[in-house]
């Protein structure tokens, strides 16, 4: 893993392992304590995480996930959170499928560098 000096290098680095549809390109962007929150379930934990990642990648092959109006709504020196929309295309058993939402994310710093502490992907908002 190459060591991310920003949230941002972190949160772009962490985009690129997942075009990888490689759970292990994946795993080193993740705080051992990572909690995500996916439309599935909420799993705690790297290790619980690296598997909803790695099920996700097996139900949607080909995938292709942007993320578009990046806000970062704080970032310090150890702590950064930032809100934004994403999408997602690829195939579900055989069949082109996508969709949308909204999504935010807590990076942390430690000795490890930037790391994804926290993501939450929901449905988009209704006004």
């Amino acid at each position: 893993m190459n060591r991310a000096d920003t949230p941002q290098q972190a949160l772009d680095a962490y985009k690129r392992a997942l075009a990888t549809h490689y759970w292990r390109q994946v795993a080193p962007w993740l705080h051992e304590d990572a909690c995500f929150v996916f439309s599935e379930g909420t799993f705690k934990g790297k290790e619980a995480v690296c598997e909803a990642i790695r099920q996700t990648f097996e139900w949607i092959r080909g995938e292709d996930y942007r993320i578009a109006d990046l806000h970062w709504t704080h970032v310090g020196e150890n702590f950064a959170a930032c809100v934004y929309d994403f999408a997602w295309s690829g195939l579900l058993d055989g069949r082109v499928a996508e969709g949308h939402g909204r999504g935010s994310c807590i990076l942390i710093q430690d000795a490890q560098g930037w790391r994804l502490l926290q993501e939450h992907l929901g449905p988009p908002a209704q006004l």
